[in-house]
């Protein structure tokens, strides 16, 4: 199951687009849903306020007929943060960046190395957060996959 959390975890950046102005300030907040695909399973993420003005990331999926979850809490500063699976340190840690208030960035590392950069926006309408990342090295498969999740 640790690769393909892996591999899903490159969405993890979808949090980073928090607004810098107080209109937009929570539209992330709230439950997201990706739905399945080929090469995806469903997958529902929900974004709470947490760690003094960051965020609390929590991943919910299904591997087959198991279920698991991922859990991340970032202050969007782009410093490393542990990645929890199953409540437990998995070795990934994740960097994400607020660059403005629709899009960040996330580098994405285990035991120390970077596999995986990824990109994100928040729809003007505040419905729809789409990551795009870069898969470089192991775990899982390599190069460019998106992601879109809708606001529930």
């Amino acid at each position: 199951m640790t690769t393909t959390v892996r591999v899903l975890a490159g969405c993890v950046a979808l949090i980073g687009i928090v607004a810098g102005r107080p209109a937009f300030a929570q539209l992330e907040i709230g439950t997201w849903v990706r739905k399945a695909t080929a090469s995806q399973p469903e997958m529902t993420l929900i974004i709470e306020a947490c760690c003094n003005g960051g965020r609390r990331l929590t991943y919910r999926f299904m591997i087959g007929k198991t279920a698991g979850s991922m859990t991340l809490e970032t202050k969007l500063d782009g410093t490393d943060t542990p990645v929890l699976v199953e409540g437990k340190p998995s070795g990934e840690t994740m960097a994400i960046k607020r660059e403005d208030d629709h899009h960040a960035s996330t580098v994405i590392k285990m035991n120390g190395t970077v596999f995986a950069t990824s990109k994100a926006t928040l729809s003007p309408d505040g419905k729809t957060l789409t990551a795009v990342t870069q898969n470089n090295g192991a775990p899982g498969p390599q190069g460019e996959s998106t992601e879109v999740y809708v606001k529930q």
